[in-house]
Parts: structure tokens; C-alpha cells; sequence
């Protein structure tokens, strides 16, 4: 007996010693963020050992981070039970903080909107995953959007965590049949409502930090291909772009996910000093491997179109962000370097 309380000692005096030398190794970048979406609990789950090679100091869920599409809740609450199971994920979850929106799969029905009838029970599970406490306000305000701002020696990053779903508005099918969806043409359909709008507001003109992170489960900026995406709701995206220019938001960079690729999409904005980003990665169990192309204005560099994660590497002092796409055995498939704006 005695021998087995001195070996589980000295594998727990280990274990602290190597997270002790990981802290001390790591600072290369003053702050590491991974994410990742589109994640099927019930596949092989290669990459998060590779997530934390990167060192992250966060790790996001960009939606479908479960596929339960159900209205029967035991079964959703199942599907994460078994991801949850999976010893590499507990591996991250027990070293890294997770921050996580949901998209369509988790949320319950496959691109649902505010019409899903089980969206109250099916966020209580969704906090469940995430150990969200009883006391925590998402328990009781209707959709799981939330936000964080991590401090260090060097500067600060705050995360904005985006519901793209519990409140948004119908989609509008192509009566040509061409794409899945056209957007709409009028004013009063939404992606946030204005309960979230008003919070969103809020969040971006009451902190003051060196970068902005805003995350949304689908595109901001490409909207050609005829799938789920914020251009499905022409006056959202012009009212977002509107509220980052007016509050003179600082450094801001978008993460999306939902497609099974990852891409870069860069947008300028007059008057805002720097372009907005957007960052999407998907996915990480499954992938779009028959992608053949499809149109995007605003995209720079190439489609990945095999499981990836993405990795942003903050630089307070000089104030840039790398973006890449890492995939099997770590490797950087893809990666851009922006210049934000210096104090």
C-alpha cells in the first residue's frame, strides 16, 4: 500500500513539475487562444493533443462542439456524457480554460432558429457540458452568450461569446432551388435580438483592452455560398460593422466556424484604422474533403479542407495576431499575420 501512495505522490509531483516547465517555456507570445468546431463525439478525436502542443492559455468551441439533433433531451444530454468521456479531451479541459458558443447540432436541430421548441432545455445541457454553476447568470437569461476578458502582465484580450441561435430569425430558402438560402430583403429580421444586441453594446464600450475577440458559430463575412451565414441577414451584418466603427472598437478579430473548412475572410471598414478578420475553422473530427470551390470576396489565401483547429497568438507589444490553421501532427497549414492598431 505503501508503495502505491508513494508512486501516485511522486506521478503527481511529476505532473506538476511539468506543467511548472510548460508556463516557463511558453512565453514566445504573450497569449495563445485554439478553437475549433464541428466536433462528432462518436469519431476519433486526433487533434487535441496537437491543441495542446500550441500551449493555449484558452480554448474556444465554436458550435457543433456535439451532433445530437434531437428533441429528446436524454440523448442529447448522452452525446455529451460521451464526449466528455474522451481521455485527450479531459486532458485539455483539465489544463486549459474552455469558453464555447453552440451552432446548430448541439443546440438541438439542424439549422434551427429561435422557432426550436426544446432551446431552454437544450441550454441547460449545454452549460451542464461546460460545469457552468448554478449561480452563473446564463442559467437563468434566455441563450448561453457570455463574455471574459483575460488579463496578463503584458495587456488584455476579451472574449465576446455570440448566440447565433436561440434568437434568430427564419431562414429564406431559394425558391430557385440554386443555393439552400437567400438573404432576406427587409429590416426586422435578426441573428442576435435585441436583448443580445443591447448586451453586445454594452460589452464593447465598457472595457478597455488591447484585443477584442467576438465569436460567432457561423460566417460574418463570406455569404456567397448560399449556406447558413450572418449575409443571410444583410441588415445584421451592416449593423454590426456599424457599432464596431461607431464605438471605435479596439483590435478586433472575428472566429466562426459551422462550414467543415477553414478559411480566412479580411474586410476594410472606413474609419476603423485596421480590417476586420474573420477566422473560420472547422472542422475538428470531419471535414468538407469534396470541397471543389465555392466564391468568397473577401477570402485571402486558400480553402483547408481536412480537420483543422486554429491557433491566434497575441503580441501585446506590437500588437499582432497569428493566425493559423494547424491540422495533423500540429503542422501549419495555413497562417496570416495581422497589424492591429498600437496604443
Amino acid at each position: 500500500m505503501k508503495y502505491l501512495v508513494c508512486y501516485v505522490f511522486f506521478s503527481l509531483y511529476a505532473i506538476s513539475i511539468g506543467y511548472s516547465q510548460i508556463n516557463e517555456e511558453k512565453r514566445k507570445e504573450d497569449f495563445v487562444i485554439a478553437f475549433g468546431s464541428c466536433n462528432k463525439q462518436s469519431l476519433p478525436q486526433p487533434l487535441w493533443n496537437e491543441i495542446l502542443k500550441n500551449k493555449p492559455d484558452l480554448f474556444i468551441w465554436g458550435g457543433d462542439n456535439i451532433y445530437g439533433d434531437s428533441d429528446d433531451m436524454s440523448k442529447i444530454k448522452n452525446h455529451y456524457k460521451l464526449q466528455n468521456s474522451n481521455l485527450d479531451y479531459q486532458l485539455l479541459k483539465n489544463s486549459v480554460p474552455i469558453m464555447a458558443t453552440w451552432d446548430d447540432h448541439d443546440y438541438g436541430k439542424n439549422d434551427a432558429g429561435g422557432e426550436w421548441k426544446m432551446k431552454r432545455e437544450s441550454q441547460q445541457l449545454f452549460l451542464d457540458f461546460l460545469e457552468v454553476g448554478k449561480e452563473d447568470k446564463r442559467r437563468n437569461q434566455e441563450g448561453i452568450y457570455t463574455s471574459k476578458t483575460f488579463k496578463t502582465s503584458k495587456g488584455s484580450v476579451k472574449v465576446i461569446i455570440l448566440d447565433t441561435r436561440y434568437f434568430r430569425s427564419p431562414l429564406l430558402k431559394d425558391p430557385a432551388g440554386k443555393k439552400r438560402y437567400i438573404p432576406h430583403d427587409g429590416n426586422n429580421e435578426t441573428v442576435l435580438g435585441e436583448k443580445q444586441w443591447k448586451w453586445l453594446e454594452e460589452e464593447l464600450k465598457t472595457t478597455k483592452v488591447d484585443f477584442h475577440v467576438i465569436v460567432s458559430s457561423i460566417q460574418f463575412l463570406s455569404g456567397e455560398h448560399g449556406w447558413e451565414c450572418w449575409s443571410n441577414f444583410p441588415n445584421e451584418v451592416t449593423r454590426l460593422e456599424q457599432l464596431i466603427v461607431a464605438l471605435k472598437v479596439k483590435n478586433c478579430v472575428l472566429l466562426s466556424g459551422d462550414r467543415h473548412i477553414s478559411e480566412f475572410s479580411k474586410k476594410e471598414l472606413s474609419d476603423l484604422g485596421y480590417p476586420i478578420v474573420d477566422f473560420t475553422s472547422s472542422g475538428l473530427t470531419h471535414s468538407y474533403l469534396g470541397f471543389n470551390g465555392e466564391p468568397n470576396q473577401f477570402r485571402v489565401g486558400d480553402v483547408i479542407h481536412t480537420p483543422s483547429f486554429g491557433i491566434l497568438k497575441f503580441n501585446f507589444e506590437t500588437k499582432v495576431i497569428t493566425m493559423q490553421m494547424r491540422g495533423k501532427d500540429n503542422k501549419v497549414l495555413q497562417e496570416i499575420q495581422q497589424q492591429y492598431l498600437l496604443d
